[in-house]
């Protein structure tokens, strides 16, 4: 369990210093233990494959973090970044407008009548 810890916190310090692909590294030691699904660190590494170039995989870890957590609209904008990436433009859009319609939807829900 401490190691697992220890992996996520170098991944935070890489990542915070914008070495993707030592972060990329440390979630990825993080997420194998699979102990504990973070979608925080599923967002992060899916940012980490971007940066690296490579969007399959981060389109996979945007898609895993919105199972986690189905409202995150992080979750959806990752995926959106991803898809463009992969020159998936129609898809890309769709997914930003789920994103607005969920925004849109809880905003309502916050305002009261």
């Amino acid at each position: 369990m401490r190691d697992m810890l220890d992996a996520r916190k170098r991944g935070d310090f890489a990542f915070r210093d914008k070495d993707f692909t030592a972060a990329l590294d440390c979630y990825s030691q993080f997420v194998d233990v699979g102990t504990m699904v973070s979608p925080t660190i599923l967002a992060r590494r899916s940012l980490c494959y971007l940066m690296c170039d490579q969007p399959d995989a981060a389109l996979r870890d945007a898609m895993q973090a919105q199972i986690v957590y189905p409202d995150w609209l992080t979750a959806f904008y990752m995926q959106a970044v991803a898809l463009s990436k992969l020159n998936m433009q129609s898809d890309a859009v769709d997914m930003l407008n789920e994103a607005s319609q969920l925004e849109e939807k809880r905003q309502k829900s916050t305002k009261g009548p």
